[in-house]
């Protein structure tokens, strides 16, 4: 019953109603990616009338937060690659860094030194800088 409460009245934990009904009418599993998110398309990669291209869509497992989406799924979703993570070989490069979720506005946020939401205190001025006038 919960669950059913959630889908009907929020959008942002998980799926609506709405979209459940979309995707068991029209959608075509594509895939999962780490975190359990579920990846769509429009069934037999047909193209829709109004985008000309086929759709592509997400449901999040739990919260929708877009960065919650890995990088070659982002690719896919927004028509960059034709290929969905799960059919291709892919392997991430040295230099690419595995996920971090966005911490604004949560305690975990980053805070750098002078903040005043950092902890501590915030070191006094010293004078090296001209303060502007208006005039000069």
């Amino acid at each position: 019953m919960k669950t059913f409460l959630l889908q009907f009245f929020t959008w942002w934990s998980g799926q609506t109603l709405g979209t459940r009904f979309h995707t068991w009418r029209n959608g075509e599993f594509v895939g999962e990616d780490e975190f359990g998110n579920k990846y769509y398309r429009t069934r037999g990669g047909r193209k829709d009338p109004a985008l000309g291209i086929e759709r592509r869509w997400v449901i999040y497992n739990g919260e929708a937060e877009a960065s919650m989406t890995p990088p070659g799924w982002n690719g896919w979703l927004h028509h960059t690659v034709d290929v969905p993570p799960t059919q291709e070989d892919y392997k991430p490069r040295d230099w690419q860094k595995p996920h971090k979720p966005n911490f604004t506005g949560t305690p975990k946020a980053y805070r750098p030194a002078g903040s005043t939401l950092a902890s501590g205190r915030r070191p006094p001025a010293t004078g090296d800088y001209q303060a502007w006038s208006p005039g000069s």
